[in-house]
Parts: C-alpha cells; sequence; structure tokens
C-alpha cells in the first residue's frame, strides 16, 4: 500500500556495525550452549568410567577416559573462542561510542566555524570599546553626580541606602491630616479697622 501512495519506507538505523555485533553474539551464544552441553556430557563419562571400573571393565573405562580428554581440551579451545568473540564485541561497540563523539565533535567545529563567520575578530573588538566608552561615560557621569552633591547630601544618600537595603522606610515629615483652624471673622476685621483709623491723620498731615 505504501508504495501504491508514493510513500518510501523509513530507512533502517541498523548499521553494518550493528549487523557484525549481532553475528558474533549469536556465534558466542552458540559457542555457550556447545560448551555446556559438553560440560554435561563429560560429567555423565566420568561417572561411567567410574561404574566401568567397578565392574572390572578397565579397558573400556580407560577408552571413555581417552575420549574425556580430547573433549575437554575441545572445550578449551571452545572458552578461548568465546573470549575473543566477546572481545571482539566490546571493540565494535567501543569504536561506535568513539564514531558518535568524533560525529559530535565535528559538528560542535563546523558549528564554531559558521559562527566565527558571523561574529569576526574586528566585530569583537568593536563591542569591546564601544563597552569600554560606555562604561567611561557612565563613571563621568558618576563623577559629576558626586561633585554636585555636599558631604551632607552624602551622609543623606547613604543612609537612606542603607535603610532601603535592610528593608526599613525612611523616616519622612508627617503630613497633618486634621483641617486647618479657621480664622475668626474679628481676627479678618481687625486690619480694616486700623487702615480706616489711619486714613484720616494721613490726610491731616497732607494738608
Amino acid at each position: 500500500m505504501g508504495n501504491v501512495f508514493g510513500r518510501k519506507g523509513r530507512p533502517s538505523r541498523v548499521t553494518e556495525q550493528d549487523k557484525a555485533v549481532l553475528q558474533l553474539k549469536q556465534q558466542r551464544d552458540k559457542l555457550k550452549q556447545y560448551q555446556k552441553r559438553i560440560t554435561l556430557q563429560l560429567e555423565k563419562e566420568r561417572l561411567l568410567a567410574k561404574q566401568l571400573l567397578k565392574d572390572g571393565k578397565k579397558e573400556k573405562a580407560l577408552l571413555l577416559l581417552k575420549k574425556k580428554r580430547y573433549q575437554d581440551q575441545l572445550l578449551d579451545k571452545t572458552e578461548n573462542q568465546i573470549s575473543n568473540l566477546e572481545r571482539m564485541v566490546q571493540d565494535i561497540e567501543f569504536m561506535q561510542i568513539e564514531m558518535k563523539v568524533i560525529e559530535g565533535l565535528k559538528v560542535g567545529n563546523d558549528c564554531l566555524k559558521r559562527m566565527h563567520e558571523i561574529m569576526s575578530i574586528e566585530d569583537v573588538e568593536r563591542i569591546l570599546d564601544e563597552t569600554q566608552e560606555s562604561i567611561e561615560y557612565q563613571r563621568q557621569i558618576d563623577e559629576m553626580l558626586a561633585g554636585a552633591l555636599t558631604q551632607e547630601d552624602e551622609d543623606d544618600v547613604l543612609a537612606e541606602l542603607e535603610a532601603i537595603t535592610q528593608g526599613e522606610d525612611v523616616a519622612l515629615p508627617e503630613v497633618p491630616t486634621e483641617p486647618l483652624p479657621e480664622v475668626p471673622e474679628a481676627a479678618e476685621a481687625e486690619p480694616e479697622r486700623r487702615k480706616a483709623k489711619n486714613k484720616p491723620d494721613r490726610e491731616m498731615l497732607a494738608a
């Protein structure tokens, strides 16, 4: 159905190294099964040789022990082959890890190269120069502000900063919440009476 609709199958993620590792492990497992079967057979033959000696069949027992000796040698060879297969599997798996590490290093190196193309040495020097200029400009502003404040102002600023740092509110004068008292009408009329009283005196002096 997938081919009919023009869809392609997903590419297999199994690599040739994975296939090789799988085959080696299968061979190792077969050798282990063979080793187990030979070990059981040797144990049976040893018991059989012991029984033949009891029955007085020394020749048959000797022949059986020779066969057992030969199978012991095969068992040793099988053990060596299993060790070689396991070592080869480990080498391939470690090589796969190394290849992934190298591939990751290559990707990282390419990324760094692209970033270097975007940000050149001249750009870095320009940004550093602009940053230094901004720092110098801010320092000049700080010096101007410091020169405009008196020592008392500096002390007040430091005290306020300390209070803010400690989470305390700076003490400010309280604004009165009560209404101002009203001026009595007699007090308001008093300046008018004084003006009227002084007016005839000024007229007489003028005459």
